[in-house]
């Protein structure tokens, strides 16, 4: 990351976590994707950090964070990260999530609402069952023996050193660069370990299978945003539409010629569409009593 964002480090119940901080302002909270790590927001925290305060973790599981035996549900990841904004004396933030991020930024929404201004969902799971035939297949039983074969170090070293190449000829393919930091990460025995348990929280053969589409109408008080690359390989853009029908007042942006990692694709646009997000919306107030009461209409509808 630019702007000299050096890695900080905090343990959180034993478990230590890497995470960038930068800026000050109003608080936004950056959650990668599956197999990502915080380095995939790097084309765009330093420009937010002007008028905000950004923070990206490492997952735990993912990147430099630890990867202990233990629970890797959404449910687990939003704890934690609700304890990290808790660490860090942040009350409130704007969360950020992408793809499996994206699902942890719905669960911290229904978990913790109390702690969440505004939901911002790119390429975001969780919201249909379709899924990269890849990633379906990789939870079937004992994938995870096989994977070593499939994620070599041999194969690493080689496709670093033609990335080197083509970065120093002035090629790049953000889209493609992603894609391959997640298969180097799963070169490492405890990283395919952790994205094991990951994946098979929230995948199986049949495709997604956690969905927040029955408590979508949560969001009614929550200022949201979805943007979503048209050529989304991992997770189609269909998904953004019906989520955007399903949550009346959210916010849509397709982003016509990027893929999943649309972030990194197009980042000035990004950052444009955020920001106005953020100018033009007002930060969430959800209380105990707001949230009984969001329950108890829901209840009474269902009743009817």
């Amino acid at each position: 990351m630019s702007l000299d964002l050096q890695p900080q480090r905090i343990s959180i119940h034993g478990h230590e976590v890497r995470y960038f901080r930068a800026g000050e302002g109003p608080a936004l909270l950056l959650v990668h994707g599956m197999a990502g790590s915080a380095a995939t927001w790097k084309a765009v925290m330093p420009r937010l950090a002007r008028d905000y305060t950004v923070i990206a973790p490492d997952l735990i599981g993912h990147g430099k964070s630890a990867k202990p035996r233990t629970d890797y549900s959404l449910g687990a990841f939003a704890s934690g990260l609700r304890d990290l904004l808790v660490a860090q004396g942040i009350e409130r933030a704007t969360v950020v999530g992408h793809s499996l991020g994206g699902g942890i930024a719905m669960q911290m929404a229904y978990q913790h609402p109390e702690r969440i201004e505004r939901l911002v969902l790119v390429g975001s799971g969780g919201l249909g069952r379709e899924v990269s035939p890849v990633l379906r297949l990789l939870t079937l039983p004992g994938a995870e023996y096989l994977m070593p074969l499939i994620f070599t170090s041999y194969s690493r070293d080689i496709g670093n050193r033609i990335s080197r190449l083509l970065r120093r000829g002035g090629l790049r393919a953000p889209a493609m660069e992603e894609s391959w930091r997640a298969y180097v990460s799963l070169t490492e025995g405890e990283n395919r370990e952790a994205f094991v348990k990951t994946l098979r929280s929230v995948i199986d053969l049949k495709g997604q299978s956690v969905s927040a589409h029955d408590r979508l109408y949560l969001a009614s008080h929550m200022p949201t945003l979805l943007m979503w690359g048209a050529r989304d390989q991992i997770i189609p853009v269909a998904h953004a539409h019906a989520a955007h029908e399903a949550m009346p007042g959210s916010h849509l942006e397709i982003f016509e010629e990027s893929g999943h990692f649309l972030h990194t694709e197009e980042p000035d646009r990004f950052i444009r569409v955020l920001r106005e997000f953020l100018t033009t919306t007002r930060p969430a107030e959800v209380d105990e009593q707001l949230w009984r009461a969001v329950l108890a209409d829901n209840v009474a509808a269902t009743a009817l």
